[in-house]
Formats: structure tokens, sequence, C-alpha cells
């Protein structure tokens, strides 16, 4: 499949996946949705009553519990319903992420050996990861800045009018604690086989450094170490280029599955607040296309054009993961050195999430508009680097940014109960924040490529993959 016609497949799939969703969300879901609204109606109704309520012996209060309980065992059988009905078209984005996780845990180690064994010597490995590194930090204190800036020009939340909620109110998100021995934990592997199976991306770049340098420490010995996991890496792209013949399939089940479950309602409710993320998501891509047209000049507009499959695909499974062996195999044929792309990209995985980063900071700050809670300029700054420990390693992972939010918004009291207004559009705001991760990965390996003077000229015509 071409890479033109991969991408048209892919936008058939977005156009069709849309009309398939409306059109089953209408005749088949609808019906259900309105179960499922009518019993949350009654349980926020109940809730309001049982938080009012003096004396919880009384036999009102024992009947307002037993109510709620049947109106939540409505609302989970309703749901359960509506997630059978949409199982085949979920199947099918599944079984393209699953074959793709399949491939990224090899796929990262295999690389990342090979690309630092050729790189040789731990100084040369330590002044392209100060490279690299520096690119990560930087795009990312702009992502967050930028978030930061933006949601207080427009300040969404306000329009929301929230009265903050009970106390024992919750999400049913599970939040994420910061502590330095979970940090520590999520970062070095305690198993190499441990990590590869929990695609432990981060745990794995780990090891896969260690292996590295040591294969090259060793010389000629380490050579056919070397040979062998190219040759292994070269296995695996092919898999890739037959895995990818799945992707107009995966977009078509992904976007109908959401609009299907969600209506094209979930558009207009909240579509001043998903205008504007997109809108900031805009200006963050201007500013990174902009920082690498700097280093790259013109040849950034090609490495755009040769990624906007990648990040279609990103874009339509809300995963950046899934596009990962995309990216991989176009950077080579824009002209990266191999050794460049198989250390930068997968360090990016864990640490450049931009999309991620602007995210985190406009929904914390959102919620905290929406309940009228007031940080100052100071406790912002601090939510920020709060979010930036936080969210190394996630992604990759749908919905990871949600449990990040959740751990860290409690530490600046405001409710987590609040996130349940985000849950229901975080799939489109995935989509978005995905594709970005993506652009902001292949822009840095790119610009780390120039900077080392290891980027040559890219492969002519369209290759067959």
């Amino acid at each position: 499949m071409q890479k033109s016609k991969l991408t048209l497949y892919i936008f058939i799939a977005l156009v069709l996946g849309i009309i398939a969703g409306y059109t089953y969300n209408a005749t088949v879901i609808n019906n259900i949705n309105t179960k499922i609204s009518a019993a949350e109606v009654n349980i926020k109704t109940l809730d309001e009553q049982i938080a009012v309520a003096k004396d919880t012996s009384t036999a009102n209060f024992k009947a307002l519990k037993k109510e709620r309980a049947v109106q939540a065992t409505i609302r989970k059988d309703a749901d359960k319903v509506r997630e059978d009905k949409l199982e085949i078209f979920t199947i099918l984005s599944d079984v393209f992420l699953r074959l793709i996780k399949m491939i990224v845990a090899p796929l990262v180690f295999t690389t990342l050996v090979v690309g630092v064994a050729k790189v040789g010597d731990i100084k040369a490995v330590g002044r392209i990861g100060g490279k690299t590194l520096l690119w990560f930090l930087s795009a990312t204190l702009v992502s967050l800045l930028l978030g930061m800036m933006l949601v207080n020009f427009f300040r969404p939340g306000e329009a929301m009018h929230l009265p903050l909620p009970d106390s024992h109110l919750s999400t049913g998100i599970q939040k994420t604690a910061l502590s330095l021995r979970d940090f520590i934990g999520h970062v070095f592997p305690k198993s190499f086989v441990e990590a590869m199976a929990n695609n432990e991306i981060l745990q794995i770049v780990v090891f896969a450094l260690f292996f590295g340098v040591a294969t090259a420490a060793i010389g000629e010995k380490g050579d056919v170490v070397v040979k062998a996991l190219d040759a292994i890496a070269h296995v695996i792209l092919k898999i890739t280029g037959y895995v990818m013949q799945l992707a107009p399939l995966a977009v078509f089940g992904a976007i109908t599955a959401i609009i299907a479950k969600q209506g094209l309602g979930i558009l207009s409710t909240y579509a001043i607040f998903i205008g504007e993320f997109y809108f900031s998501l805009l200006l963050l891509w201007l500013v990174i296309v902009l920082a690498g047209f700097f280093v790259l000049k013109g040849r950034v507009f090609n490495l755009i054009s040769r990624i906007k499959d990648a990040i279609l695909i990103a874009f339509s499974t809300s995963t950046s993961e899934a596009a990962y062996p995309k990216v991989l195999l176009e950077l080579e044929r824009f002209g990266c050195k191999d050794k460049i792309v198989s250390f930068v990209l997968p360090l990016g995985y864990s640490f450049n999430l931009d999309g991620s980063m602007m995210y985190m900071t406009f929904a914390s700050l959102f919620l905290a508009q929406s309940y009228n809670i007031h940080l100052s300029f100071q406790q912002q700054l601090s939510m920020l680097l709060v979010l930036m420990l936080t969210s190394k390693g996630i992604a990759g992972v749908p919905r990871a940014s949600l449990v990040v939010i959740a751990g860290t918004v409690a530490m600046f009291n405001i409710p987590e109960a609040g996130l349940a207004l985000l849950i229901g559009i975080d799939p489109l705001l995935d989509m978005g924040r995905s594709a970005t991760n993506v652009l902001g990965n292949a822009m840095a390996t790119a610009v780390v490529s120039k900077w080392e003077g290891e980027l040559g000229p890219q492969a002519e015509g369209n290759v067959e993959l």
C-alpha cells in the first residue's frame, strides 16, 4: 500500500466512521443513552437528598440509599448493553492496537540497542542524550506554559458555574500518587521480561541503554549481537508493514464507536472548550514547526508531509504508541541516521509529551475555573512542575492523562469529582494530544540528527510499506 493511498484510505475511514457512528447512534444506541441519562439524573438528585439528610438511621434515608443502588444498577446494566452493541466496532481498533503493542516493545529494544552500539562510546551517548533532553525539556516547558497562558486567557471553566461537590462523591478514576519511590520504580526495571510484557517503554529504554553501551564496550565480540538485533529490527519493521494495512479498518472502528456512543451532540455540548483546546494545540504545532524550521529550514515541511499518516493514525486511535513504527520508518526515509532515530525516538515516548502536557495544564485549570477556585501564579507554576514529574512514561496509554490529573488536582484542593466533566469528551481531546505527541517526537529526532551532522538526503519516491 503506497503512502498516498494509505493516507486517502485513512481519511475515507474517518469520514465513513463519523457517518456510520451517527447512524448507529440514532437507530440503536440512542434509546440506551436515554436510559443511562435518566438514571444519572436520578442518581444526582438522590445524592443531593442524601447529602442534606441529617439523620442516617431513618427509614427515609435507607429508602434513598436503596433507590440510589437501584438506579446505579440500571445505569450499569444499560452501560453494559451499550458496550455490547458497540463491540463489533471496538474489536476492529482493539485488534490493531494489540498488534501494534506486540511490535512496539521489541522494536524499541532492538533499535535502541543497535543505535547506542553504533554511536559507540559513552561520551557520544552522553552528548546526543544531552542534546535530546535539552530539546525535550524546552518543548515540555513551552507546552506547559503555553497551556497555562491560553487557559487563563480563554477561561473556559467560568461558564460552568459548578457548586463544590460533596466530598464523598467520586469519579471512580484511580488517582496516581506522586512519590519518589513510585517514580524510581517506574523508571528502573526489576525484570526486563516484565518490562517487555507490560510494554513499559521507559524501563525498556533504561535496559537497552545499558545493553547497548555494554555491547559497544566489548568490541568485535559485540558485532555479532549488533548484526543480529539489526536483522531482528528489520524483521519487525516488515511486520509493521503488514500491520499498517489494517490501519484504515482500525480508524473506522475507533471513530464509529466514539460517535455512536456519545452522539454528534458531544461535539456541540463542549464545543467552546474543545474549540479552545484545539486552537491551543494549533498554536503549539506552529511553535514546534517554527522551532524545527530554524534548524531544518525548508525540509521541515517535507518531514510533516512524510509523517502525516502517522499523525492521522495517532489522532484516530487516541494513542501515539500506534504511530511509533510508522514514524520510525519515515524518519529514516527522511534522512535521519538509524542510530539517532533509534536513540531519540524511544526516549521521546517517555519524556517528550507535548500534547499531553498542554492538555493536563488546560484540564486542571479548567476544573479550578469550573468550581471558581482561584489559583495564584505561584500555585499554577507548582502545578506545572508536579505535572511534569508525574507524567513521565504515560505516552501511548489511552486516558492515562486523566489518571495523572486526578492525582494532581487533589494536591491543590480541586475536587476530583470534576473529572466527570472531562470523561465524556476525553476521547476527542485525546485524539488531538496524541497527534501532537507524534509531531513533537518526530521533530525532536530530526533536529537532534541535524545538530549531530547526521541528517542525510531523503529517500526518493514512494516506498512500498
